[in-house]
């Protein structure tokens, strides 16, 4: 799912891409989210991270066994 899009950043006209670096362990589930690259906006950025920290995601897999894994996450703030 997208990430909610912050109210005060809509009203300011915020837009931006928030590169995130996730840390998915073998069960699917995030274990860690940091911003590899800013928006240039706080806002945006942390509604990025909290709202990644709530996905699913299929488990990496190296030589045929899953392993936890970092992965570049990146999320698009547009407004339409």
């Amino acid at each position: 799912p997208k990430p909610a899009y912050p109210n005060m950043s809509r009203r300011l006209g915020e837009q931006g891409r928030v590169m995130l670096r996730v840390y998915v362990g073998t069960d699917g589930l995030p274990k860690e989210a940091q911003i590899h690259k800013s928006s240039g906006y706080e806002r945006l950025d942390h509604a990025a991270e909290t709202d990644v920290m709530r996905w699913r995601f299929s488990p990496g897999t190296r030589n045929g066994a899953v392993e936890p894994m970092w992965v570049i996450i990146p999320i698009n703030f547009v407004m339409e």
